[in-house]
């Protein structure tokens, strides 16, 4: 079974020529993240994937997560893996220096959790979560509450949680009934059940800082009426030291298709005498707080689908290699060759090499953009970069995941019987991948946000600017001699073509038929990714041919224009099929009686 080996020189380039890492440098506070420095990042990154994180990946899965008694043991090599990765500064890397981070661009952390989702995604989520809830503390919590918390949690000596999901809630965090009663000392007694807590209970860390969701006596009913608690797992005595057992723990832990290495834990809170919790931000504000989580999670999640696209790859691509069956295709009495020959082994291979570069490229140029939407000094700058930020989430999560799991069937195709078998590893990459598209919200949840919040609300203005910037991609290209640029340049023009009409219908239809448009959400989220895709990796051609006009032989540049023309040739050939299905596939999708079906 072949080792994961992270893609270094890819996530250079796309860092340096797409997602621009010189401009993210020169941001307020960024100014240390020079070339050599990222590249040693991306190097010792890669060495700890590589060596630390992958070998534990199989045996985690078949060992699992084991919970007795409301505690949780972690597989083998879990827990000293994740000391050495927080005393080695990983858990640090993007947070501010005031808090004991490295202070690294979110571009520069993108691509670095990159490597640890497709080295052993069931790890990968421990940091993950954490993370996000360090961001919602450092933005809406009080002074005394980042004091306590956030430096530890920064460090990794504490993880942290995000408690949203009850039995009877579900997505429809509306339905929360999770009670917060005041007490008089400020503090708050939490009482309810949370389930699908991932890392809710761990043998990794000292302590555990959960987030939950909760209602105080007075708060309206609905979202509106929801406020943020901190709930640590063990209490934080006044001198930092650690106190008692909270009244928080975890009663069972689910039996999943994938990810079993990660414990997804059922949480009660309030069993006995109420669990101890402090109030985040203001009274039912906790939704908004929450969301800033969310947010962070969502990208998280959709570079999960990165990585899995990359790691399912090249593990097949690694068994077309060595895999010897059949004569060549066109060849009698010749010798059994690699399946690799095989043309249609080479094209599942270039579906998943095109898909895995196609997803990170726009990742990664969405994460800059977050960069500048937080540090650039001139305000319109920030909010021009927020609203692609905000526009291009959604896709990230859904696309990338959706992604993710269809690259992993593949890749069990190339296996043939053998992907069914456990032992080669490529099963785990399509259990594992299946929940991508699930948590933080569904594909349909996200499409759903990408329609309504992020088009419709302001008549689809930021979508026409990216339009607007595809098509200057577009007049590049029509600039380039050559078939494979001219390939690209039809499909690629057309495929803009799709969207920008599909985005049309859609703005002028959600407020007269929402349940037209929404039917046609998913198609148009697909839609979206699929042609962002297309346009990150037609600007990776252009770049990729200056260098080779310039005298550059790297081989590297070649294989990227191959590459983006096979992306054009199978991908983006797909954009008009979604169109239609957002502008004329409505009817077919509510007309069925509930009855019927």
């Amino acid at each position: 079974m072949s080792e994961y080996v992270a893609p270094v020189r890819d996530m250079q380039f796309v860092l340096k020529e797409l997602a621009g890492l010189d401009q993210v440098a020169q941001l307020p506070g960024y100014e240390e993240a020079t070339p050599d420095l990222i590249d040693a990042v991306l190097e010792e990154a890669a060495r700890f994937a590589e060596e630390v994180l992958s070998p534990l990946n199989w045996p985690g899965d078949q060992e699992g997560a084991r919970w007795h008694d409301k505690t949780v043991v972690m597989p083998a090599g879990f827990k000293d893996a994740y000391k050495l990765f927080a005393d080695s500064g990983w858990t640090a890397l993007a947070n501010e220096p005031e808090w004991g981070g490295q202070g690294l661009p979110k571009v520069v952390a993108a691509a670095v959790g990159e490597m640890w989702k497709s080295a052993n995604h069931s790890f990968s989520l421990c940091p993950l979560l954490t993370a996000g809830a360090i961001e919602a503390l450092v933005l809406s919590g009080s002074d005394e509450l980042k004091k306590i918390y956030v430096e530890k949690m920064v460090s990794g000596v504490w993880t942290g949680t995000m408690n949203l999901t009850e039995p009877n809630a579900g997505s429809d965090l509306a339905a929360v009934r999770t009670r917060a009663e005041p007490q008089d000392d400020g503090s708050y007694r939490i009482f309810g059940q949370k389930i699908f807590i991932t890392y809710g209970e761990h043998d990794m860390a000292e302590n555990i800082i959960h987030l939950v969701l909760a209602r105080t006596p007075t708060a309206p009913e609905g979202v509106k009426g929801i406020s943020l608690f901190v709930v640590p797992k063990l209490m934080v005595n006044d001198d930092g030291s650690l106190g008692a057992h909270n009244d928080a723990y975890c009663v069972s832990i689910e039996h999943k298709l994938g990810i079993h290495a990660s414990p997804t834990a059922i949480m009660a809170f309030g069993d006995r005498s109420g669990a101890v919790g402090y109030l985040v931000g203001q009274e039912n504000r906790g939704l908004e707080y929450m969301f800033i989580m969310m947010n962070a999670a969502r990208f998280g999640v959709g570079l999960e689908g990165v990585a899995v696209c990359e790691r399912a790859y090249q593990r097949a691509r690694d068994y077309a290699r060595d895999r010897i069956q059949c004569t060549d295709i066109g060849v009698r009495g010749g010798p059994k060759v690699p399946i690799i020959k095989h043309p249609d082994v080479r094209r599942m291979l270039m579906t998943m090499k095109s898909r895995a570069e196609a997803t990170r490229a726009l990742a990664y140029v969405v994460a800059a953009a977050h960069d500048a939407a937080v540090r650039h000094p001139d305000a319109e700058m920030r909010r021009h970069n927020q609203a692609f930020v905000d526009l291009m989430i959604p896709v990230v999560k859904g696309w990338s995941t959706e992604s993710g799991v269809s690259i992993a069937s593949i890749g069990v195709q190339v296996h043939g019987g053998m992907g069914y078998v456990e032992e080669t590893g490529a099963a785990q990459h399509l259990r594992d991948a299946q929940i991508s598209t699930i948590y933080e919200g569904t594909t349909g949840i996200q499409a759903n946000d990408l329609i309504g919040r992020k088009m419709a609300r302001e008549g689809g203005s930021t979508l026409k600017m990216v339009i607007g910037l595809m098509r200057e991609v577009d007049a590049r290209l029509a600039g380039q001699s050559g078939n494979d640029f001219a390939a690209i340049r039809r499909r690629f023009a057309t495929a803009v073509d799709a969207l920008a009409e599909a985005g049309d219908w859609l703005v002028a239809t959600y407020s007269a038929d929402v349940r037209a448009a929404s039917a046609g959400a998913v198609p148009f989220l697909m839609l979206l990714g699929v042609v962002a895709g297309g346009w990150q990796m037609a600007r990776a051609a252009l770049i990729a041919q200056a260098k080779i006009d310039a005298g550059d032989n790297d081989p590297f540049y070649a294989a990227k224009i191959v590459t983006t023309r096979f992306y054009a040739d199978h991908v983006l050939s797909q954009a008009a099929g979604l169109a239609s299905s957002v502008t004329e596939g409505a009817e077919g999708v509510l007309a069925l009686p509930e009855d019927m079906f």
